[in-house]
C-alpha cells in the first residue's frame, strides 16, 4: 500500500481524538481557555450531560476578530510567548483544544476586547458556516453542539447522559479547587448545581467543593523541600470514602490523575485505613518547571518529575508528620443520622427502687506490668488483667450504679481533652466527660490501636518484650505457610513473637508479645501466616509486617462485653492521649467520639 497524505479534515478528527475523547474532556479545554484568559468569574450550562449542548462564558480579556480566526487553526495559541515550552505556566498551551473540537461538533465562538466591538464565529463540524457581529460583555463565550454528531462511531461509545454529566461537574470541581481566587457557577438541564464565589481561602473552597464538615475533620498541610512546597488538605483517617472519587491532586495549578502521587497518599495512609476506603484529600503541588514535565499527555492529565523519589517521600513523611501531631484526634461529631436516632418519648414514672449501695463489681488489682511498660501508671496494667474473670453481676440484680472506694481527688475533666471516666455502657463503650462535651470510647477498638502503635515502635528497633511460653506449642500448617513463616522469623522476633521450624509441615511457638498476655498461640500464628500469604505479591516483607502487627494488635486488645473499673477506664484515656493515631482504630474506623453540651442540651430542648 502506498504513503499518502491524509486529508486535513481527517487530520483534525485524529487531534480531536487525543484531545476530546468526552464531554468532559472538551469542557476541560474550555474552562482551562477561560482560566488562562484572566477570568474572575466562569459560567457553565450543560444539556443531556454536555452531549447535546456545553457552553462556557467568561469575562477574561477576550479576543478580537483576527485572534478568533486563528485560535481556529492547529497548533495557534497565546500561552506560549517564546520557544521555551519547559517554563509553561498556563493550563493550556498545544493549541489543538479549538480546532479539535470545531472538527467533531458545532461550535459557535463569541468575543469581545475591551472597548472593541464583539465578534461570532461559527465553525460546523470543520467547516466555517457564519461569522459577523456580536453583542456581549467583554470576554467569550464558546457554544458547542451536537458534539460527534457526525461521528457515530465515536458518539456510541459515550456513556449515558448522566453519567456524562458526572464527569463533567467533577472536571469543574479540580478547576474550581486549583482556583478559589476565581467564581464558577455550573447549570445542567437549566438547574444550578454549582455556585461557588471567588475570593475564598483554600480550605473553604476545598470544603465548598466536597463536604462542608471537612473543614472540622481534616489537617492543614504545608511544607517545603528543595524549592518544592506541598500545601493543602488532607482528612483525619476516620473521616474517609469508600472510594478514591474525592482525591483531588494539583501539580503547579493543574489538576492530574498521577499514580506516583496517587501511590504516595496510600503509603501515608498505610495501616491508618482499611485497605477499602480512602481519605479525603486536597493536595497542591508547586515544583520549579524545570523539575517537571507537564507536555506527557495530549489531555495534560499526567505529569513526570525529575526526581519522583523526593517528592513520594516528601508525601508520605510530611502527611504523616501531619497525621503524627494530631495524635488521638479523630471525627469529633457522630452522624447527623445517629443525632436523629435519638428519641423524646415520655416516660411512666417508675417504682421506687430499693436503696441498694453495695458495690456488684469486685475487681482485683493484680499487677500487669507488662502492657505499656513498667514506668507507666499502675492503673494502666490493670488493663490485661485475667480476662477469663466473669464480672457480670446476677441475673435478679436491679439495674444500679457501680460503687468504688475513692483513693483520689476526682480528676477535673478540663486538664484532659478526653475528659473524665464516668463509666461503661453495654460493656463496650466508655462514658467520659469532657470540658466541652460528653466523650464515648468503643474501647476494644482503642486499646486495639495502642497495642498497634507498641508493636509499630518494635518494628522501628525497640523490641517488643516478650513472654516464654512454660511448655511450647507446635502449631500444624502446610508447607508453603511454614516456609513464609520461617522467613520472617527473625522480623516477627522484633515483634515478641519467636518460633522456629519444626518439621516440614509445623513451627514451634516458644515466646510471644508479653503485652497480649494469655492468647490462643495456634489461632494467632495461623493468622500471621495468612496474612504474609494474602499480600505476598504485592507488598514487601515489611509492609507485610504492618499487616501482621495490625492482626496481632486485634488479638490482645480488650475486648468488648469486657467489664472494666474505673481505674481502667480512665488509664485508657490517658494512654490514648499521648498515644499517635488512637483516633480511629486499626481499620480506619474511630475510636471515640464528642456530643458537644450543644448537642446534648438541644435533644432535651433547651436550646
Amino acid at each position: 500500500m502506498s504513503i499518502r497524505r491524509l486529508p486535513e479534515t481527517l487530520v483534525n478528527r485524529i487531534a480531536a481524538g487525543e484531545v476530546v475523547e468526552r464531554p468532559a474532556a472538551a469542557l476541560k479545554e474550555l474552562v482551562e481557555n477561560a482560566i488562562d484568559a484572566g477570568a474572575s468569574r466562569i459560567s457553565v450550562r450543560i444539556a443531556e450531560g454536555g452531549i447535546s449542548r456545553l457552553e462556557v462564558e467568561d469575562d477574561g480579556c477576550g479576543m478580537t476578530a483576527a485572534d478568533m480566526a486563528l485560535a481556529l487553526e492547529r497548533h495557534a495559541t497565546s500561552k506560549l510567548p517564546d520557544d521555551a515550552i519547559e517554563d509553561v505556566t498556563t493550563l493550556g498551551f498545544r493549541g489543538e483544544a479549538l480546532p479539535s473540537i470545531a472538527s467533531v461538533a458545532r461550535l459557535t465562538l463569541d468575543s469581545r476586547v475591551a472597548g472593541g466591538d464583539g465578534w461570532r464565529r461559527v465553525v460546523d463540524n470543520g467547516a466555517v458556516v457564519a461569522e459577523g457581529p456580536a453583542a456581549l460583555s467583554h470576554g467569550t463565550r464558546v457554544l458547542v453542539e451536537d458534539l460527534f454528531a457526525r461521528v457515530p462511531a465515536r458518539r456510541k461509545f459515550l456513556r449515558s447522559a448522566r453519567s456524562e454529566y458526572a464527569a463533567c461537574l467533577d472536571v469543574v470541581k479540580r478547576l474550581a479547587m486549583a482556583r478559589p481566587d476565581v467564581g464558577f457557577v455550573v447549570e445542567h438541564d437549566g438547574r444550578r448545581v454549582l455556585d461557588v464565589q471567588g475570593g475564598q481561602d483554600q480550605l473553604s473552597r476545598v470544603a465548598a467543593l466536597t463536604q462542608r464538615d471537612l473543614a472540622a475533620n481534616s489537617i492543614g498541610v504545608d511544607l517545603d523541600r528543595g524549592g518544592v512546597h506541598i500545601g493543602g488538605v488532607i482528612s483525619l483517617p476516620t473521616y474517609n470514602r469508600g472510594i478514591a472519587d474525592h482525591q483531588y491532586l494539583f501539580v503547579n495549578g493543574r489538576p492530574v490523575k498521577d499514580r506516583l502521587l496517587v501511590g504516595a497518599l496510600r503509603g501515608a495512609y498505610a495501616d491508618l485505613l482499611a485497605r477499602d476506603r480512602h481519605p479525603v484529600v486536597a493536595l497542591f503541588l508547586d515544583v520549579p518547571g524545570g523539575e517537571v514535565d507537564v507536555n506527557v499527555h495530549p489531555a495534560k492529565t499526567e505529569v513526570r518529575f525529575r526526581d519522583p523519589q523526593l517528592i513520594r517521600g516528601m508525601i508520605v513523611g510530611g502527611l504523616r508528620r501531619a497525621l503524627d501531631e494530631h495524635g488521638f484526634r479523630s471525627v469529633q461529631r457522630p452522624a447527623e443520622a445517629a443525632l436523629a436516632a435519638w428519641q423524646q418519648e415520655p416516660v411512666a414514672p417508675a417504682a421506687p427502687a430499693p436503696t441498694l449501695f453495695a458495690a456488684h463489681y469486685p475487681h482485683p488489682h493484680a499487677p500487669a506490668t507488662h502492657l505499656f511498660g513498667a514506668d507507666t501508671d499502675p492503673a494502666t496494667h490493670a488493663l490485661v488483667r485475667d480476662r477469663t474473670v466473669d464480672f457480670a453481676p446476677p441475673r435478679d440484680a436491679l439495674p444500679i450504679g457501680r460503687a468504688e472506694a475513692a483513693t483520689a481527688p476526682v480528676p477535673h475533666a478540663d486538664a484532659h481533652p478526653l475528659g473524665i471516666a464516668r463509666g461503661q455502657i453495654a460493656k463496650t463503650y466508655i462514658v467520659a466527660e469532657a470540658e466541652d462535651g460528653l466523650v464515648i470510647v468503643d474501647q476494644h477498638a482503642a486499646h486495639e490501636r495502642l497495642v498497634l502503635e507498641q508493636l509499630r515502635r518494635g518494628m522501628s528497633g525497640q523490641a517488643v518484650p516478650s513472654q516464654g511460653l512454660l511448655l511450647p506449642e507446635v502449631v500444624e500448617l502446610d508447607e508453603p505457610a511454614c516456609d513464609r513463616l520461617e522467613a520472617a522469623a527473625a522480623q516477627l522476633m522484633a515483634l515478641g513473637v519467636e518460633l522456629e521450624r519444626f518439621g516440614p509441615a509445623a513451627v514451634m511457638v516458644r515466646a510471644t508479645p508479653a503485652m497480649l498476655g494469655a492468647i490462643d498461640c495456634h489461632k494467632l500464628v495461623t493468622d500471621i501466616a495468612d496474612d504474609l500469604a494474602g499480600y505476598d505479591a504485592a507488598l514487601g516483607l515489611n509492609e507485610r509486617l504492618e499487616l501482621v502487627a495490625a492482626t496481632m494488635a486485634c488479638h490482645g486488645s480488650v475486648r468488648a462485653g469486657r467489664t472494666l473499673s474505673v481505674a481502667e477506664m480512665n488509664a485508657l484515656l490517658r494512654t490514648m492521649e499521648i498515644t499517635p493515631h488512637s483516633g480511629q482504630c486499626n481499620h480506619g474506623r474511630p475510636t471515640w467520639v464528642k456530643l458537644a453540651m450543644d448537642d446534648v442540651e438541644k435533644l432535651f430542648g433547651r436550646k
